[in-house]
Parts: C-alpha cells; structure tokens; sequence
C-alpha cells in the first residue's frame, strides 16, 4: 500500500512528505481550488523530488491535450481526473487515476478504464463508509476526510491500493503540517 499526500503547493511540503515516507504527492492543476499549482511553480518543486515518489497530477474537466501539455512539462507520472471525463478524454502516454465521489452510501464499483479509482468522500474533506470499497475488483485509492486518527480504520475497513490526504493533515489550505502528516503515514502504513 502506498500514501499520496495531495495538494503540494511548495517544496519544504514535498520534501517533507518525501522524507515522512509518502509514495505520491498530489499537484492540483484546477484553478478554483486553494492549493492549486502553476506548471511553472511545480518545476520549481519538482526537480527536489526523488525519482520513485510519483508526481500525480490532479485534474478537473481538463482536455487532454493540456494535460498532456503539463505532463510532459513538469514530468508528471499519472493524471488524476476528478470531473466529468470520459474515457475518450484521457490524456494519451500516462497512467490514468479516476476519481469517483461516494455519495447516499453507494460507489457501483464503476466498470471505469483507468489504472486505479479513487473513492472520495460525498464533499470535500468528508468521509464516507470505507467498508463499501472491500470487495472492489481493481486498484482502489481511498480519500475524504482522513486524518492521522482514522486512516487506520479506513485501510482496515477498505483494503486499499493507497490512501490520499489533503486538507485533512493541513494548517491552512495549501500548508501541510509536518507533525500530522509523518503521524499520518505512520498510521497509514502500520509503523
């Protein structure tokens, strides 16, 4: 299992996530969110982070030749499409991460073509019954409203791939808090 710390907007975050042990950090490219990143702030980022840490890209309704475009730009090592896309919109020559919201206690186990799902709660920062995600057939990534204190539960529950944090180890959105999130890998990953 692996964590992906999500909402990186600058360098003394990543590398403290990196150093904490996260397997992934999170760059949101969609303009209306707080924690949202330039291409140009990422590459500024990007060059201190090692090699295996994945560098995921989050994206909202965004075409797939931009996010193509911002992939190859700052390196990107998977998309992840939290909007309305289809699987006609997926950028070509990357990993592909979907995510779905949780919503009236029900996922369907979307029959989606991408590499992983992500299940996220029914709004932001919100968390949703992990057991539902048990029995899913493919690579899940559980994310909404998770914190040092229930991630846990939520890996036990749900048997994730990885888990995905954000505003739930932050003191301000967009400014991670070291303590919590090292506390929150630890617990995440049994330590």
């Amino acid at each position: 299992m692996f964590v992906k710390i999500c909402g990186i907007t600058n360098r003394d975050d990543a590398l403290a996530a990196v150093d904490a042990g996260a397997r992934a950090l999170g760059f949101i490219f969609y303009e209306k969110s707080p924690r949202a990143v330039t291409p140009a702030q990422l590459e500024a980022i990007a060059k201190d982070i090692p090699e295996p840490v994945w560098k995921v890209g989050v994206f909202v309704n965004e075409t797939p030749a931009k996010i193509e475009e911002i992939g190859a730009q700052v390196g990107l090592d998977v998309a992840q499409l939290h909007g309305a896309e289809t699987p006609e919109q997926h950028p070509r020559g990357m990993r592909v991460w979907k995510a779905f919201r949780v919503s009236d206690g029900r996922i369907g186990y979307p029959n989606y073509p991408a590499e992983a799902i992500l299940l996220d709660g029914p709004s932001s920062g919100k968390t949703f019954d992990w057991s539902l995600g048990a029995d899913f057939p493919g690579k899940l990534i559980v994310a909404g409203g998770l914190d040092e204190n229930n991630v846990r539960d939520a890996v036990a529950r749900a048997r994730p791939w990885g888990v995905d944090v954000s505003s739930g180890i932050e003191t301000a959105p967009g400014k991670k808090d070291h303590v919590r999130m090292k506390r929150f890998i630890e617990a995440a990953l049994g330590s």
